[in-house]
């Protein structure tokens, strides 16, 4: 499988868990119990896989940093975003998580040198500015509230998603994404556990959520990884822009949701965005050693 294509199944695995959250909500779910499951089932799926490949061991020098990045980027993020759709709502939760490709491409020139290139800034802002479409474009959008609490909780959200481009890029070359996953999930799952309301569901609920944990998490992760390895961050960040338009399509399949012409627009910039930045050349990965 290619990087480019990697990435963007990535971006559709990641697609189903709006709809699928949206199910487990509707069957008693909270969205910080969602966020836990998530973390915890994904861990043991990541754990399975690793030990079957004999992926458990990691150098002691890299133990810390993998245990900040669950810290940030599982807890930190799920919760982040989770505050921001309370506070501001969804609309603008979605736009502010979708700086992420801006932060990859700030961050992967700080880190990494990689040029920041005329195609690769218009293709972020004609994706980024699709996002805001899409999301703005429901035509059952409920209020927006530019609350600051919200907006911060958003802009950390991109944030500690960017970290997974950047600190994927760092790794991957030394250790395959179910070492990394294996130790990052349970200190993500730990920290979200205090936050979490328990209670009892349907089993067509524990579905849902079974299925983020298994096609939106593990699958998507490990995919993500392997596509990754072959492209630069802030490209990568732009072709998982796509999961929007997937979350778009079903819900509108799923739950008859209906989007205006400023949706639909939307969603043809990140397309438009997205095909862009796929056929544009970028040199090889630089390996880490």
């Amino acid at each position: 499988m290619s990087g480019i294509l990697a990435i963007l199944t990535a971006a559709a695995l990641w697609g189903l868990i709006g709809p699928l959250a949206k199910y487990a909500f509707a069957h008693g779910f909270t969205p910080m119990e969602v966020a836990f499951w998530r973390a915890a089932l994904a861990w043991g799926f990541f754990a399975t896989h690793a030990g079957l490949r004999g992926q458990l061991r990691i150098q002691w020098r890299d133990l810390g940093p993998t245990i900040v990045f669950g810290f940030f980027s599982v807890s930190v993020f799920f919760g982040a975003y989770q505050v921001a759709v309370a506070r501001s709502g969804a609309a603008v939760a979605a736009v502010l998580l979708y700086t992420a490709p801006s932060w990859v491409a700030l961050l992967s020139r700080l880190l990494f040198s990689e040029a920041l290139t005329p195609i690769k800034l218009a293709s972020i802002a004609l994706s980024t500015l699709g996002v805001a479409a899409v999301a703005f474009g429901r035509a059952d959008l409920g209020p927006v509230n530019l609350d600051w609490i919200g907006v911060t909780a958003g802009l950390t959200a991109g944030l500690t998603y960017a970290i997974y481009y950047i600190f994927g890029k760092h790794y991957l070359g030394s250790y395959p994404s179910g070492t990394l996953f294996f130790y990052a999930l349970p200190v993500g799952a730990f920290f979200l556990w205090p936050l979490a309301d328990f209670g009892y569901h349907p089993f067509p609920a524990w579905l849902a959520v079974g299925a983020i944990a298994f096609f939106s998490t593990y699958l998507a992760y490990a995919i993500y990884c392997h596509g990754l390895k072959r492209l630069q961050p802030a490209r990568a960040a732009v072709l998982a822009t796509f999961e929007p338009v997937v979350a778009a399509i079903l819900a509108v399949i799923w739950w008859g949701e209906r989007f205006t012409l400023l949706g639909i627009i939307g969603g043809l910039c990140i397309v438009g965005g997205v095909v862009w930045m796929s056929c544009a050349r970028e040199p090889g990965p630089k390996s880490r050693h």
